[in-house]
């Protein structure tokens, strides 16, 4: 492959040798060509982040939330960085004088608040592990992480209180305090008093540490900031420690991208705070946000009501998972089709004309000013009118609804990919690239990249078109998975983090993923069968919203579980004079055949061999979801869940199929 345009080579492919998969070479981002950008001066821990912007940004906006006057949610309300301070400070005081010292481990608990940013930064002042915990993972998680990180000390949004007692008396060897983000009623203190533990309100808790005062430890880089539990599609949850260094390396990174683009972050930036920040996709953008001296507004907690506190916080930077994409999009082509012949008409024009200007290169505010005044400024609107950068990132988003969003939405849209273990950003794709559709875009200008070949799925990281297991090497990379040497020691090889991701590298030096390293299995001809490459293929049908493919190496062929589409289900029976409601059309062979169809139409167009065709399909008019332990919280399909969950249907579906 010859250079790419945004990528610089530093080393070498490598043959295989001594039963090691062979290796392509080794990649760098163009914006790190003269090196890696050096260390923000003055940076040495993430307290030191925000530490540095009170000084530098007493007066601005830091924290808001939406005020609630009688019942109803009126304008944000902020908290200025030097209020902010103040309250940490006495958090961190109050701390102290509980006997928590550096090292000890601290648990965050709750929906994002300003309560949940004061607590973490406390945590920061005094050298303390700040452990998110979130109950996503189930209620036997919580318990498991706070036995496994021997938590002593737990931050809990007033209503999880209970959530907290579930986990006794089990916890309670080292749980010693618990303090509320509200208030705390008598009959639930009484409860946890009678375990000896001591419980505080919020207010109570910082009064404690009013008259106070206590010297900040001195912190280095090397230092453990967070422990990250990752919910694991198997087995427990793995808790991965990132350091001082990580956050402040992947933030110099991001700095240099967004230089390297035009589109630096000021003080005047707002983000609205939503995905959780027990994640740490969230946890480095917020803190970029504080770098700056910038605003960060938390939402209501309700999904059917993000696109309303967003109309009122107004946010410059968006970031989202596919699913909140996914519902914008639907959104906004109900909105058009039930909008009449003529307006429709006059979108589609408008489409295909800035569209067309795009891919000849013209950047999305030039492509066509006034369409974007007349046709897509509503758009822009019903997002506050100010988003400038939209993010995706945690899942795949689906090609048609990038494309879509880059078009009407008058901003950039960039589709990012990281671990936790590489602390978020790794690969981002870049502004007015129209190529990178689909892509994960080339590396952040912090690390370094290769692919590894896995031979047994047939990819090959030495063919002409690369593909193999995305290894990262750098700063931002993890310190290990606490107290388990053994699993660190499985994916970290010679300095590089294995991810467990395929990736196919692009003529422009962006990267693909197209597949998943575990999710393989035998068909009973001895067939692999890479399955995640599968279901990204089969989501492509704008009928399923959600699918899930199953095989196994007794049977020759395969069977799926999905989530239809309601309004496209609907739409189809509406045509067809089916009659019914939702769940009833699930049940109707009608809808199965129909949806096998498209299914079939699709495998055929990407000239998908035989065996890689559906045979059966259950619909699932409920979405696969957290309460039923079927995904991960960044929606993730947990495929031994699925199996267990779905096996009366799987089993039911390869009988009827075998019937003569």
């Amino acid at each position: 492959m010859s250079q790419m345009k945004y990528l610089i080579q530093v080393e070498e492919s490598k043959a295989a040798i001594d039963g090691r998969p062979s290796i392509g070479p080794v990649y760098r981002s163009i914006f790190a060509k003269d090196g890696f950008p050096p260390p923000i001066e003055g940076l040495d821990s993430c307290w030191d982040i925000f530490r540095l912007s009170v000084e530098r940004n007493p007066g601005n906006r830091m924290l808001g939330r939406r005020e609630i006057v009688n019942g109803k949610a009126g304008k944000y309300v902020w908290l200025t960085y030097k209020e902010v301070y103040d309250m940490v400070i006495k958090i961190g005081n109050s701390l102290r004088s509980r006997g928590f010292e550096e090292g000890a481990k601290c648990g965050i608990y709750g929906a994002n608040c300003s309560e949940w940013i004061i607590s973490m930064e406390a945590c920061n002042a005094h050298g303390l592990y700040c452990v998110p915990l979130y109950d996503t993972l189930g209620a036997g998680a919580v318990e498991f992480i706070i036995c496994h990180a021997e938590i002593s000390v737990v931050f809990v949004e007033e209503k999880k209180l209970p959530e907290v007692l579930k986990t006794f008396p089990s916890t309670t060897k080292y749980l010693k305090t618990i303090v509320s983000f509200g208030k705390v009623a008598p009959n639930l203190r009484e409860e946890f008093e009678k375990y000896g533990l001591e419980i505080f309100s919020w207010d109570e808790f910082l009064l404690l540490g009013e008259n106070q005062h206590f010297d900040l430890p001195v912190k280095k880089k090397s230092d453990i900031s967070t422990i990250m539990y990752t919910s694991g599609t198997t087995g427990d949850p793995k808790g991965v420690m990132i350091s001082n260094k990580s956050i402040i390396s992947l933030i110099a990174g991001v700095q240099r991208l967004l230089e390297s683009v035009n589109e630096e972050m000021n003080a005047k930036d707002v983000y609205l705070s939503y995905l959780p920040l027990a994640h740490i996709f969230d946890r480095v953008l917020e803190e970029l946000f504080i770098l700056h001296g910038a605003s960060i507004g938390f939402w209501r907690g309700d999904v059917k009501l993000l696109v309303e506190d967003i109309g009122e916080l107004k946010p410059s930077i968006f970031c989202a998972v596919p699913r909140v994409l996914d519902r914008i999009y639907a959104g906004l082509t109900q909105r058009l089709d039930a909008g009449g012949f003529f307006r429709k008409t006059l979108f589609n024009l408008a489409y295909s004309h800035k569209y067309g200007n795009m891919q000849k290169g013209h950047k999305h505010g030039d492509a066509s000013p006034i369409c974007d005044k007349l046709v897509f400024s509503k758009v822009k609107q019903g997002l506050g009118g100010n988003v400038r950068l939209i993010l995706s990132g945690a899942a795949p988003l689906a090609t048609h609804v990038e494309a879509f969003l880059r078009v009407v939405a008058c901003a950039h849209v960039l589709q990012g990919y990281g671990l936790t273990e590489t602390c978020a950003g790794t690969f981002v794709s870049l502004p007015n690239e129209l190529s990178m559709l689909g892509t994960v875009g080339p590396p952040v200008p912090n690390v370094d990249v290769c692919l590894e070949s896995v031979p047994e799925m047939g990819y090959d990281a030495l063919s002409t078109t690369p593909r193999g297991e995305i290894c990262v090497r750098g700063e931002p990379l993890f310190s290990g998975y606490y107290k388990r040497d053994d699993l660190t020691n499985e994916v970290m090889i010679d300095g590089w983090f294995h991810t467990g991701d395929i990736g196919e590298w692009q003529s422009d030096g962006s990267l693909k993923i197209i597949d998943r390293k575990k999710n393989i299995f035998k068909l009973s001809q001895g067939e692999y069968v890479a399955v995640e490459n599968l279901e990204n293929i089969y989501g492509l049908v704008s009928a399923i919203d959600m699918i899930w493919v199953y095989g196994n190496s007794f049977e020759s062929f395969l069977v799926a579980v999905a989530n239809p589409n309601k309004l496209a289900l609907e739409r189809w029976a509406n045509e067809n004079g089916i009659e019914g409601d939702f769940d009833s059309l699930c049940e109707d062979k009608r809808a199965k055949d129909y949806l096998l169809g498209e299914i079939n139409k699709i495998a055929k167009e990407k000239k998908l061999k035989g065996f890689e065709f559906i045979k059966a399909i259950h619909l699932d008019p409920l979405p696969f979801d957290m309460e039923r332990d079927l995904i991960t919280p960044t929606y993730k399909k947990k495929r031994p869940q699925l199996l267990k969950y779905y096996k009366n249907v799987i089993d039911s579906m390869y009988k009827n199929s075998k019937k003569p």
